[in-house]
């Protein structure tokens, strides 16, 4: 993969594709609510925001609560250093966008993964497939 090219590429897709498999990974995590190309639609209207690295790539997105702006990690794949690297350059994305706070929402094994650059644990997100009553 080539940061390099994914920054100076002319879409959304041409940056994101050479890193669909990276995506495609951390997607199986979500529930199945987003699909690679909903992911590429959202970056390219501006709703979400492209990070590529040499192995890595993250996703993230401005969240406007009422008293508060928070930019929410919402894909995280590839090696764990290079994504623990982008880090000031997401807390300078948020002050930008005067955000308070850098949110994410992960399996349970980011905890500790990203407890040296200063995550703590705030609340714990889990689901639950509603189902059809013939099931």
């Amino acid at each position: 993969m080539n940061a390099e090219a994914a920054l100076v590429a002319s879409s959304a897709l041409e940056a994101m594709l050479p890193y669909r498999k990276l995506l495609d990974s951390a997607l199986e995590f979500a529930g199945g609510t987003h699909l690679f190309e909903d992911i590429v639609d959202a970056v390219a209207d501006g709703r979400m925001h492209f990070w590529p690295a040499e192995s890595s790539c993250v996703v993230t997105e401005v969240v406007c609560y009422p008293r508060a702006r928070a930019i929410h990690i919402f894909l995280a794949a590839g090696d764990l250093a290079q994504i623990k690297d982008m880090d000031e350059t997401f807390q300078q994305f948020g002050r930008a966008f005067d955000a308070k706070f850098i949110t994410l929402s992960g399996r349970k094994g980011w905890t500790k993964a990203l407890d040296d650059v200063g995550y703590k644990l705030s609340h714990v997100s889990m689901y639950k497939e509603i189902k059809d009553v013939d099931e």
